[in-house]
């Protein structure tokens, strides 16, 4: 069998998608990382003796190393999740955001097409190129409402300008040349093995610390929260089944105001370390300034991929933060190397910004 080339694989979600297909796939995983600060190489520990994981340090801007590796590995499919993903971020460097999430993407995307079109006609027939995306692309909703794979894009953060630009290209690459393309757009990950920038990795450590924990605004922000591992059986079911240039939102049916899932957190960690000179976790929550621009709520209607592709989510939001909090209070190593460059979860996304 063929193998498939992933993009950004030693990431939070490349990282599960890819630990997951060598575990319940039959084909080989081409594994291209840039290992910025998020990528980690110990995320893949698992899949580290297999022969079936092929890694290769690389950027998807290198079009000459793409190519490359296109030619050498021949995969019957592309998953692209390499990206820079971080909103607060985007706030104080955009230029990395244009630069992996339209560059790259564009780039992958030429490398593809003509790849594609110099495989035998059998092969370009299961060929699949999926992308995947966020739902910030949409902007942000009212008290009322989901996002449908239907409504306009609205992206409020150089973040998610960054990948609604990626999507276009998408779609563009399909209309035109007829790529085989697939896009996921997906609502907030968690997880074990997320880089501590994120809400909920960091409520998590800092819970353990007794630091502060810092929510933004008056926490009312919504998000619709979707365990790692469901997100990438949907990937799995799209590049499976998914119907040619189509979109498929991945939701988790899972509202939460920001608030409630610190709140949650602070039982979980609780209950896992009871007698923390801190405790109850509650005590440490501080309102900080909210992030210039922040969208209100997010909420994703999967209805389409479950009735086309039969996905839905396994696991509730309590279990999938139970296994969260229980994964990271066990892996201290894990968390302590890749934050050894220097990141110290400190507040980002306000440099320049407008009051």
């Amino acid at each position: 069998m063929r193998p498939i080339l992933v993009t950004g694989g030693a990431g939070f979600i490349g990282g599960e998608f890819v630990r997951q297909w060598i575990a319940e796939e039959g084909s080989a995983v081409v594994n291209l990382d840039k290992l910025t600060y998020a990528g980690n190489l110990e995320s893949l520990a698992a899949v580290a003796g297999d022969a079936r994981h092929v890694f290769i340090h690389g950027d998807i801007v290198d079009a000459d190393g793409v190519r490359s590796i296109l030619r050498e590995h021949r995969p019957a499919a592309i998953v692209n999740f390499a990206a820079e993903s971080h909103v607060d971020r985007s706030i104080d460097g955009p230029a990395a955001f244009v630069e992996t999430n339209v560059v790259g993407t564009f780039r992958l995307l030429e490398e593809a097409r003509h790849y594609w079109k110099t495989l035998p006609e059998e092969e370009q027939r299961v060929f699949r190129f999926l992308h995947v995306s966020t739902d910030e692309v949409y902007g942000s909703l009212g008290p009322t409402g989901k996002f449908l794979e239907t409504t306009p894009y609205a992206p409020n953060s150089p973040y998610s300008a960054s990948k609604a630009a990626s999507d276009h290209f998408v779609r563009a690459y399909h209309h035109t040349y007829g790529l085989p393309t697939l896009t996921t757009n997906c609502s907030n990950n968690y997880g074990p093995f997320q880089f501590p920038e994120k809400l909920i990795p960091v409520m998590i450590l800092n819970c353990l610390e007794g630091k502060p924990l810092p929510v933004y605004g008056d926490g009312a922000q919504i998000r619709d929260w979707l365990y790692v591992g469901d997100h990438c059986r949907a990937i799995r079911a799209v590049l499976a089944r998914g119907r040619l240039g189509e979109v498929y939102n991945v939701g988790g049916d899972s509202e939460k105001k920001n608030i409630e899932v610190v709140h949650a957190i602070c039982r979980a960690v609780d209950a896992l370390r009871p007698g923390l000179p801190h405790a109850p976790c509650t005590s440490l929550i501080t309102s900080v300034k909210d992030r210039p621009g922040h969208d209100r709520r997010y909420a994703i209607d999967f209805t389409k991929i479950r009735d086309e592709l039969g996905w839905r989510p396994s696991l509730s939001f309590d279990e999938g933060i139970a296994r969260t909090v229980a994964w990271y209070l066990d892996h201290a190593e894990w968390v302590a190397n890749i934050t050894s460059g220097g990141y110290r979860r400190a507040r980002l996304g306000l440099a320049d910004a407008a009051n």
